[in-house]
């Protein structure tokens, strides 16, 4: 068995993203060495009306950490789950997230990078778990996910999507949604993912409302009736609006029912957690903080990766809240003046600035935070890495302020 030193310098040279993270994000769970010093978060400097921004630098570490501070009671002030290219898939920089979003959102004020996601491919920028954006659901969630209720209440939630097709003879079928779609599996995809369904082969059923009206908005635990209003066979089937398009792998064409236009079918959206009104939903993990309390287990016995991304010191970022603000943080690290920390010392860090709750969000390259105007961190690239997708603080177009 390799030493815990010769899987670090391997981490080392594979550099990249913490693919690691997605392993473990369904446990929400920490690995914990010995207790971190870390300084006590500075004050931060009030930049515009419910917003407070600082560059806190500990030499010593050396660490940069960019802490934006957002008031949750400014009515003014809303969140939003914000996709590359404003579709389910693509990769853009954060700066492009903000120059792209809806005008009627409002105003961009601050933003961080996301969820961990998929690289290449056709379905590049496929995020890895949760995205519900302005309460519609686009991709399914698989793990630890943040979510804003209605009322703007926050939670942290372990949620796994047990979405099932119901067919006309009563039998049930597991389907994905908006995302890269095997031989033997059933994919539904919404004209959020774009024009078409970008799949090569296998059978698509373009789907309708079963009565007068059009498709509702897809949203997470409920149940929608809907019926085949064309057959497409070969793959990249048509999106528009008022239309989905339920995609079968090669495969599990040959031996699943076959339908006729006219047939109806049943999709429901349960999860493993019972998610309903959710207004702004985006996966991450581990959960850092639970309580104010950092979320704790033993290290495992075996040295591999996924072990030795977490303790070791790289770029970071996450977002944490308490009954008053809500805390986006990016660590800057792999550069001389900030190494970047590992998630146990984001932890404590995150409980110092005054978190009740937090959650990781993609690390490395992808670590990128944006305030007033400008990107504040200096990502490890160099440069903004294109990334999948963000949180994004907006004021509203007609809050006056």
């Amino acid at each position: 068995m390799r030493s815990l030193t010769q899987a670090f310098a391997r981490v080392r040279r594979l550099g990249g993203r913490f693919l690691a993270l997605t392993v473990l994000a369904t446990s929400g769970l920490l690995v914990v060495g010995c207790k971190p010093k870390v300084p006590a978060a500075p004050g931060l400097a009030i930049v515009a009306p419910g917003l407070a921004y600082t560059n806190h630098q500990i030499p010593q570490e050396p660490w940069s950490i960019h802490v934006v501070r957002i008031d949750r009671h400014d009515p003014s002030l809303t969140v939003r789950a914000v996709h590359a290219r404003n579709v389910a898939v693509g990769l853009a920089p954060l700066s492009a997230h903000l120059r792209e979003a809806p005008r009627a959102w409002g105003s961009p004020v601050a933003a961080v990078n996301g969820d961990f996601y998929q690289r290449d491919r056709a379905f590049a920028g496929d995020t890895r778990g949760l995205q519900v954006t302005a309460g519609e659901l686009i991709s399914a969630p698989n793990g630890i996910s943040f979510w804003l209720d209605a009322a703007g209440q926050a939670h942290l939630t372990n949620v796994l999507a047990r979405f099932e097709l119901k067919w006309p003879d009563g039998a049930q079928t597991p389907f994905g949604l908006n995302e890269e779609r095997r031989p033997n599996t059933a994919v539904l995809y919404t004209p959020a993912i774009g024009f078409s369904t970008r799949t090569e082969g296998g059978r698509e059923y373009v789907l309708e409302a079963s009565a007068e009206g059009g498709l509702p908005t897809l949203v997470l635990d409920t149940t929608f009736k809907v019926r085949v209003k064309a057959v497409h066979d070969g793959g990249n089937a048509p999106l528009s609006p008022g239309t989905w398009v339920l995609s079968l792998g090669g495969t599990f064409a040959k031996r699943a029912p076959t339908l006729t236009v006219g047939a109806q079918v049943t999709l429901s959206t349960t999860t493993s957690a019972k998610l309903r009104d959710v207004a702004t939903g985006i996966g991450g993990g581990p959960v850092l903080v639970r309580g104010r309390r950092p979320i704790q287990i033993e290290v495992p016995d075996d040295e591999n990766y996924q072990t030795s991304s977490m303790l070791e010191q790289h770029p970071r970022s996450a977002v944490g809240w308490n009954h008053d603000h809500l805390f986006l943080v990016t660590v800057d690290g792999r550069q001389r003046g900030s190494i970047g920390m590992t998630l146990e010392e984001l932890s404590t860090y995150l409980i110092q600035l005054g978190c009740d709750e937090a959650m990781n969000l993609d690390g490395g390259g992808s670590a990128t935070l944006w305030c007033h105007g400008q990107t504040r961190n200096q990502p490890c690239d160099g440069r903004e890495r294109p990334i999948a997708n963000s949180l994004v603080i907006l004021r509203k177009a007609d809050s006056g302020k």
